[in-house]
């Protein structure tokens, strides 16, 4: 790996040369001699496993984290980068996977805020709405400068995130998990804008997980594993398996075998759900549909539609307004947890922070919540940790948490080894119905091959599973039957391998299923 000084008749070359960065943390080595190169113009994707380092690197390179040891060079210039706004004079911007908008104002608003340009003491939206404008057509980033930012579609709203990093001289760009919220459409709309900026001399730096995404859009990739470069290499010269082994040190298979299996009786039936959200809205509009036994019921759409609402509705942790909630035959709207948890429902919780575990506790606590009152693990009001600490051993072992100790506060643990305990826990429950909600976000490739493997064996078993996932690749490969929701409502549902990605793509943004046959039949969808 290069040293300091032999680097500078290499510095030129690069937009950015992070060289031998070392980042500590209390007992946490999370970059260890880290050289990072980006290339000036080019589109650079940045992947690994989560824990792997690759969010800290980049947190170092923003200004909000700085490194323990090694150097920063922007352009050839040695930096020294103590916050965003150093980031930002250095022409460094990021766009954050959660938007960083205020909702009542307006884009032009959001886009100059901090900035705003002035007429005297008085803000001049006149000219900030005119510098927005002649900006978005530069990049071809359509946006409508006068819509506020909660009336206009997720899409647009990252564009107006890339608009004000462009707007404040931002010529070296990090996008972080950009795709995450986009519709297939979406994702491609991107793409282009990519290109676009690349072509007049931007630089990207792209973090992803997502494989075919990287292969289609950078030039080339780095992997990092467990804080250190495991890999760098020219998209054109590799593929999905060679960077899937990369990042997880091993071989992986990616595409997961779903065997033919007749679906059996049904043992969930919901009726014109109604559910509101936190803010009293109707978030479940009316939805009706049944998950049989032996069958995967995956629920399509973009995050915010409802889905999070509809989990914690079947879940008992959220009121069902209007309608019937049936599980074998038996109507259960409304029970508690508890309730629910006795019939044999389980749960994987979009939101582990906030739903899933105690952040105080020993892994070993954690693995048992919810079952902590069987006679396994208790006895007259007493806990029996020998069976706890067994038990807990065998589940941490056979998910791959890491580290793999049951004592360490499950809250100590990397975002991926909390979803691991989690998923470990409800799954050790041998549930007749389980609702899983993001069960891959923040995991390894290794770790989402063992978690599709896993429901995949308790579909062949007879659990009853409704999967509502943002990876449409992840409802793809595991859904025997799919619904999409928008806003709310079902656009409709359908055996898999009946509409292809571009027509599931136009269901979630709102078109029903009825409406997209129409489209395909007079030839009016185009391919992706």
């Amino acid at each position: 790996m290069p040293q300091t000084e032999n680097i500078h008749e290499e510095l030129n070359d690069y937009a950015v040369y992070m060289n031998e960065i070392t980042k500590i943390f209390p007992r946490v080595v999370a970059n260890d001699k880290v050289t990072f190169k980006v290339k000036k113009g080019e589109i650079h994707a940045l992947i690994g496993e989560n824990g792997a380092g690759k969010t800290t690197l980049m947190n170092q390179l923003y200004g909000l984290y700085q490194p323990t040891s090694g150097e920063i060079y922007i352009k050839g210039k040695k930096v020294d980068i103590k916050g965003p706004s150093d980031a930002i004079d250095n022409g460094i911007g990021m766009v954050h996977q959660h938007f960083m908008l205020v909702e009542n104002l307006s884009v032009a608003e959001n886009v100059v805020l901090g900035n705003e340009p002035t007429r005297g003491v008085i803000f001049n939206f006149k000219k900030a709405k005119k510098d927005v404008e002649e900006l978005s057509g530069k990049y071809g980033l359509k946006v409508d400068v006068e819509a506020k930012i909660e009336d206009i579609p997720v899409g647009m709203q990252q564009r107006v995130e890339i608009i004000k990093t462009l707007y404040r001289g931002a010529d070296i760009l990090i996008l972080d998990e950009p795709t995450a919220v986009l519709t297939p459409q979406e994702t491609q709309e991107l793409f282009e804008i990519l290109r676009s900026l690349k072509k007049d001399g931007k630089t990207i730096i792209f973090i992803s997980h997502k494989l075919k995404e990287v292969l289609e859009i950078s030039d080339n990739i780095t992997v990092m594993r467990l804080g250190k470069v495991t890999g760098n290499v020219k998209t054109s010269e590799t593929n999905e398996k060679e960077l899937a082994n990369m990042m997880v040190g091993r071989e992986v298979v990616l595409s997961i075998d779903r065997p033919g299996i007749e679906p059996g009786e049904v043992l969930v039936k919901v009726e014109n759900l109604w559910v509101k959200d936190n803010r009293k809205l109707d978030a479940v509009r009316g939805i009706t549909f049944e998950v049989r036994k032996n069958q995967i019921l995956g629920i399509a759409g973009v995050a915010g539609n409802g889905q999070s609402e509809l989990a914690e509705a079947l879940t008992g942790l959220r009121k069902i307004e209007r309608g019937k909630y049936y599980f074998q035959g038996k109507e259960v709207s409304n029970l508690s947890v508890k309730e629910l948890r006795e019939l044999g429902i389980a749960h994987i919780p979009e939101d582990r922070q906030k739903r899933g575990m105690v952040h105080e506790f020993p892994n070993y606590f954690n693995l048992i919540l919810g079952s902590h009152d069987k006679p396994q693990f208790s006895e007259r009001g007493f806990l029996k940790f020998d069976g706890i600490r067994d038990f807990s051993k065998d589940l941490i072992e056979k998910f791959d948490v890491r580290p793999p100790e049951i004592d360490i506060y499950t809250g100590n643990l990397s975002g991926g080894n909390q979803q691991k305990v989690i998923i470990a826990r409800e799954i050790g429950t041998s549930p007749t119905f389980i609702v899983v909600s993001q069960p891959t976000r923040g995991l390894d490739v290794g770790a989402i091959e063992y978690v599709h493997k896993e429901l995949i064996h308790l579909r062949q078993e007879g659990v009853a599973i409704l999967l509502i996932s943002m990876e449409l690749d992840e409802i793809l490969s595991l859904s025997d039957r799919i619904m999409v929701m928008y806003e709310g409502k079902s656009m409709g549902e359908f055996e898999n391998g009946q509409l292809t990605i571009e027509e599931i793509g136009l269901m979630m943004a709102g078109k029903s299923l009825d409406e997209v046959k129409l489209m395909e039949e007079a030839g009016e969808i185009k391919s992706l």
